[in-house]
């Protein structure tokens, strides 16, 4: 099985980054920066948690990836899931929403109650119908074989109630809880048996092939968004005990002046900050500015101690911060 997958969004450690070094003259933009992170956080764990339905499908015969984003001429579109198997292929929309949910098919929305209270969600069987377009017009845009498609959507969170009205019998045939995903894609494909034409081993690779090569995740500057000179974040070494900001560089460690802490790694997350909201690669004299360090061979010692890739001489050599988004 081909798998792409689950990954953190590189929204949500830019998010929380954020967070941690937004200056006192945005501190109005806080909830709202924090209620974003809040939904993000909670879609990503929602499309995670069908990883564990999904690894009772045979492994030989389903190339699932997971966040794909493709481009057609005109619009990039982002698919939570995608099953591909040589009949047919199954778009997912995963919706992680507690409480009770209905499916108002005459109005196309989705409604949630909770401890009361009503809210409205955009109708996910109309985003499923508008990535199906798209994927469709991306098999002919790269010349590929025209695939069956399906479509579901799946609630990961498993104490949901779902409703809608007496006359809309088809939505219990498109929205499933996470717990019957197994056993719905083996209902598809067995409704799709007689009609599929199978896909030959040179036409399947062709289109993996594609869909890896072509996926595109989506970068996002978060300084941008919300408005937010990258001159104004707050500089320094943030405590990980008690996130005291600036730390003190006191023989080889960082020193904290309110929890009395020290650890010789701290600036580890502070580049890993830096590489989130401004750049991913930096020079000698940027890492002293931002670590806050008056000496260049320490900023020099610091950065060779994590073994950084980089490039140029001198004054313009560059490192290259990308693996630190993995620690």
């Amino acid at each position: 099985m081909i798998k792409k997958d689950h990954q953190i969004p590189d929204i949500i450690p830019k998010l929380a980054a954020l967070l941690q070094r937004i200056p006192k003259t945005h501190q109005h933009k806080i909830p709202t920066i924090t209620e974003d992170l809040r939904i993000r956080t909670a879609g990503y764990q929602g499309e995670k948690a069908i990883d564990y339905p999904l690894s009772f499908l045979n492994e030989k015969d389903y190339f699932i990836f997971h966040g794909l984003r493709l481009q057609t001429k005109s619009h990039y579109f982002q698919i939570d899931t995608l099953i591909f198997t040589k009949k047919l292929v199954i778009l997912i929309e995963v919706k992680n929403i507690s409480g009770t949910i209905y499916f108002d098919q005459e109005f196309k929305q989705l409604i949630q109650t909770k401890d009361g209270v009503e809210k409205g969600y955009s109708y996910p069987l109309t985003q499923l119908d508008r990535q199906a377009a798209l994927f469709q017009e991306w098999l002919k845009l790269n010349k590929l074989p025209n695939l069956k498609l399906a479509t579901l959507v799946v609630i990961s969170h498993s104490q949901s109630i779902i409703r809608t009205s007496p006359n809309s019998h088809f939505i219990n045939q498109k929205v499933i809880h996470k717990e019957d995903l197994p056993m719905k894609i083996k209902q598809i494909e067995k409704s799709h048996s007689h009609t599929s034409e199978t896909l030959d081993e040179k036409d399947m690779k062709k289109i993996l092939k594609s869909l890896i090569k072509q996926h595109s995740p989506l970068e996002t500057n978060v300084l941008e968004r919300y408005q937010i000179n990258e001159h104004e974040l707050r500089k320094g070494v943030i405590c990980p005990h008690c996130e005291y900001l600036p730390l003190e560089r006191i023989k080889a460690n960082w020193y904290c002046p309110q929890c009395k802490n020290k650890d010789k790694l701290a600036h580890v997350q502070a580049l890993k900050d830096y590489s989130l909201l401004i750049k991913p690669t930096i020079k000698n004299s940027e890492a002293r500015d931002f670590l806050l360090l008056n000496s260049s061979s320490t900023a020099n010692r610091l950065l060779h101690g994590l073994n950084l890739k980089y490039s140029g001489a001198n004054k313009n050599r560059q490192y290259d911060l990308t693996p630190l988004k993995y620690l």
